[in-house]
């Protein structure tokens, strides 16, 4: 029996792990941070950001939070660096970094 992610800890056993780390619920994408393997790091130039949100959309991990209409920070936490949002951006608001 697959152990319910709340209660996957730094205390868990390897040999209760399911094979390959799967988790058989919904709804864990906010509990696990998966963002620390990132290489590149989305930086957003609020100079440049027009609001538009076409950002908003293209990102696979629903990284960029809005908050009453306006985008705000990047969610590092769960940001992956693909640079989707880069590409997406028509203003060039938003610039990929190496690193985290």
């Amino acid at each position: 029996m697959a152990l319910k992610a709340k209660n996957i800890n730094d205390e868990t056993k390897w040999q209760d792990l399911t094979e390959g780390l799967q988790i058989y619920e919904s709804a864990t994408s906010r509990s696990f941070y998966t963002g620390e393997w990132r290489t590149q790091t989305p930086v957003l130039d609020f100079e440049k950001c027009r609001q538009c949100l076409l950002c908003v959309p293209y990102c696979p991990d629903s990284c960029i939070p809005v908050y009453e209409g306006k985008r705000e920070e990047f969610d590092l936490n769960h940001c992956k660096g693909c640079g989707i949002c880069e590409a997406a951006c028509p203003f060039d608001a938003i610039s990929m970094k190496q690193g985290k």
